[in-house]
């Protein structure tokens, strides 16, 4: 063989697909698992959901690290909206609850505004793959938006399954990526709560609302996917996994240390 030839593995498997070939009536179900979310492709139809669940001083905060907002009002919630479902590098999800608890700034018995409040929950939060670029078989979760009321629960959890299951195993990704910025702390912990592993910082990565962002810089690879990270929160999301009151028996690091001792022997 010639030492000119290139090096690496041979890239092997099915080609990766861009979500935009997904139907835009996809719905991404958490059935069988009980935390009664799913993920539907972000359409203007439900913004006035989501801006009564992530507007109003109190839930300010929720765009301390992101590019755009807070939003004063429901018609540059809608422009935002629509920056995301147009932006090219951006396939939006909305993440829909049918569960009560996750409503925020408004009277959980009193039905919502938009028009897609139905048996399968009310839009809540918004969640998005970037970055995609199918040729290397990469893709990024990130401008995620989560309600106060769904942070660090379990459906926020089944959340990022649900979409991390879609890039590997339906649209053929080798490495999702996670990045945010350096001094959100939560956010790097969520990531490694979540299996990626931390491959380093950029320094001086982007500029956002005029401050200087460094990016920490996290991935799961198709590989780890299969032996260890899915299995793991498959199990960690089980309803055996939660007692009577919705509590967890076992953090996701103990059950992931478990199936990654197992595939080691």
């Amino acid at each position: 063989m010639s030492s000119n030839e290139p090096e690496g593995d041979f890239v092997t498997g099915p080609p990766a697909l861009h979500p935009s070939t997904l139907p835009s009536t996809f719905i991404l179900g958490s059935n069988p698992l009980p935390h009664r979310i799913n993920l539907r492709p972000l359409t203007l139809s439900h913004a006035k959901d989501l801006f009564a669940n992530l507007s109003s001083p109190v839930n300010d905060h929720l765009y301390k690290y992101l590019p755009g907002g807070p939003f004063p009002d429901v018609e540059s919630f809608t422009k935002h909206i629509q920056w995301l479902i147009d932006e090219p590098g951006c396939y939006a999800f909305s993440i829909f609850s049918a569960d009560k608890i996750h409503l925020s700034n408004q009277d959980p018995s009193t039905p919502t505004g938009g028009k897609d409040k139905d048996s399968e929950g009310t839009a809540v939060s918004i969640i998005c793959l970037l970055n995609i670029v199918p040729a290397n078989r990469s893709i990024e979760i990130g401008h995620v938006l989560y309600a106060a009321t769904l942070q660090r629960t379990t459906p926020a959890t089944a959340a990022y399954y649900l979409l991390m299951k879609l890039c590997f195993e339906d649209l053929h990704y080798q490495r999702v990526e996670w990045k945010c910025n350096d001094r959100n702390k939560p956010s790097e912990r969520a990531a490694l709560r979540l299996g990626f592993q931390y491959e380093g910082t950029f320094r001086k990565h982007m500029i956002v609302k005029g401050r200087r962002r460094d990016s920490a810089w996290f991935s799961v690879l198709d590989d780890e996917w299969k032996e260890s990270v899915g299995e793991a929160l498959e199990k960690w999301l089980s309803p055996g996994n939660f007692d009577e009151t919705g509590g967890q028996r076992r953090k996701l690091e103990e059950v992931r240390g478990e199936v990654e001792k197992r595939a080691r022997v």
